[in-house]
């Protein structure tokens, strides 16, 4: 069943739909990066100013490198002690990034995903995906497919049901550049 349900998550994410999932701590909302409609459709759906940009996540480091200036080692080891994980870098970005995925900076935030469901997404879809919380901005974040269908209703094309990956709060984002805590 589980594959059946990645298999047509990974459809409607191609067709430029919005996917609702379990994360490390929260249900998120997902769609194709590339899909200029499709993530202005996610950010008008949660009433988010497409200058404060999304996170991606991925699978794996490679899902996300083609958004990504290239990282030195020392780069690498940092983020690769922390990943998969609960820990989201602002990574700077290649020029060809998307505003709308960026938003007003000059780095992308991107998370190879610990979650088992999240992970196996991005592995069917083929790469990275939109993240971003099930909620209305500045409201609680769902925790559960029922309260993103409840939230959220229709404007979401399908939800993939799953337990959470037990953290109580969204992840940590922090700077490259500088190891600081954007958002503990």
């Amino acid at each position: 069943m589980a594959q059946i349900a990645l298999r047509r998550a990974a459809r409607v994410l191609a067709a430029g739909g919005i996917v609702a999932y379990p994360t490390e701590a929260v249900y998120g909302l997902g769609c194709d990066p590339l899909d200029f409609d499709a993530v202005a459709r996610l950010l008008a759906l949660k009433r988010r100013p497409v200058e404060k940009g999304v996170i991606l996540i991925g699978a794996s480091l490679a899902q996300l490198e083609p958004w990504l200036l290239p990282l030195d080692a020392a780069q690498r080891a940092r983020i690769g002690d922390t990943w998969p994980g609960p820990n989201t870098w602002l990574v700077p970005c290649r020029r060809s990034t998307p505003y709308w995925l960026r938003g007003a900076h000059d780095t992308l935030a991107v998370r190879v995903t610990a979650h088992p469901l999240a992970a196996a997404l991005c592995r069917a879809f083929g790469g990275a995906i939109v993240s971003t919380s099930a909620n209305l901005a500045g409201r609680s974040p769902a925790r559960s497919a029922l309260a993103v269908r409840s939230r959220l209703g229709s404007a979401v094309d399908l939800v993939l049901n799953g337990a959470l990956g037990g953290q109580a709060r969204p992840t940590t984002i922090r700077s490259l550049a500088t190891g600081e805590i954007v958002r503990a």
